[in-house]
């Protein structure tokens, strides 16, 4: 089966809309949060446990896999989702953000990147065909070109030159990607330079893609900064393909992105959050380590997730105070069941046209506590 997209509806408020993705591996709705796999697991969670918190897609990241165990063992299992169990659809990134991050270690050229293990020191390179061949091996049912992601706030003739080779790329990722039950999109670039974006999105749209994510967010700039973008982009992106914002997964990021017509988004923050103790909740974000919830007998959230059924924020507490990964585990599925949920309700607000409203409501309510 062919990747396709099948827009549903779009609010008349509002940028915001539903869809179906539609993957070799099964239909996925629309808005949707994925669950980051870095290493081929979800951290913490089965994969059972991360197919009911998410629905059915969550993300590999291609520069781990490559380094450990490697493409070639994962393409002997059959593929990513055989190596891991996970029978479902899923998304690798192309390893450029990670390599892009040892800004000590890594020479960039037109040919690709040069840099250093981030363990070992071993030399190595990445170009786009080189991350492609990886993504391939590996699987996955959406892939992404190779990208050049510069701080937000590099200097204009460095983010122009970066935006034309991130487009040459992109060009040299569609040229040498083969497999035909992947769908590979192209990342848009530009920092907060409109003009930039603009050049970065119709560069994309020349070459063609089935899905275009918007990236270089998330990466320090204000909430401000962020929303501009998207405001900008939001009228100009195609409205027949998906869109994915990468690395973006708070709550409140979700629902003002949502509102700007993002479709999919990523994030490690709700289980890196969870393994330090936070906690999402109706009310804003708490930190179940707190000496306030030692004898508390109250659940996380008003959530009906196995989690806050079962045990209490005193359990929980004591689990995280004692290093037990038992309670690790109970946040981290907690925080993405939240996000399921979330996602679902928002969902539901667009098909009845009341999505601002419903928007508000919640976010008054989750900033309450000051988070």
């Amino acid at each position: 089966m062919a990747f396709a997209f099948e827009k549903k509806k779009t609010s008349t408020e509002c940028h915001a809309r539903t869809g179906v993705l539609k993957t070799p591996h099964g239909d996925i709705p629309t808005p949707v949060f994925m669950p980051v796999g870095t290493k081929a697991t979800v951290k913490t969670l089965s994969p059972e446990e991360a197919r009911e918190t998410s629905e059915g897609l969550i993300l590999g990241n291609t520069y781990h896999l490559w380094l450990e165990p490697g493409e070639d063992i994962i393409k002997l299992h059959g593929g990513l989702g055989r190596f891991m169990n996970w029978p479902h659809a899923l998304l690798t990134d192309s390893g450029g953000y990670q390599v892009f991050s040892l800004s000590e270690q890594r020479q960039i050229t037109d040919e690709g990147v040069h840099f250093r293990h981030h363990k070992s020191g071993e030399r190595l390179f990445l170009s786009p065909e080189k991350s492609i061949a990886i993504q391939e091996a590996l699987g996955a049912d959406i892939i992404m070109c190779l990208d050049e992601c510069p701080p937000f706030d590099a200097p204009r003739a460095y983010m122009e030159e970066s935006v034309e080779r991130t487009l040459r790329w992109a060009q040299r990722s569609k040229d040498a990607h083969k497999r035909k039950d992947q769908a590979l999109f192209g990342i848009i670039q530009g920092g907060g330079h409109n003009d930039l974006r603009e050049a970065s999105l119709a560069g994309l749209r020349d070459i063609g893609f089935p899905g275009y994510a918007v990236g270089g967010l998330s990466v320090g700039e204000s909430k401000e900064e962020m929303l501009a973008v998207l405001d900008h982009l939001a009228p100009l992106l195609p409205e027949e393909k998906p869109r994915y914002l990468m690395g973006v997964g708070t709550p409140v990021y979700l629902l003002e992105s949502i509102e700007r017509g993002m479709d999919m988004f990523d994030c490690v923050h709700p289980t890196r959050l969870a393994r330090h103790g936070g906690a999402y909740t109706r009310w804003g974000r708490i930190n179940i380590k707190s000496a306030a919830y030692a004898e508390s007998k109250e659940p996380l959230d008003e959530c009906d997730c196995f989690v806050c059924r079962d045990y209490t924020r005193a359990y929980i507490r004591h689990l995280l105070k004692s290093r037990e990964t038992f309670g690790q585990r109970l946040v981290s599925y907690h925080n993405l069941y939240f996000l399921k949920r979330l996602l679902a309700r928002a969902k539901e607000a667009i098909a009845n046209d009341d999505y601002l409203a419903f928007k508000n409501v919640f976010l008054k309510d989750y900033r309450s506590n000051g988070r």
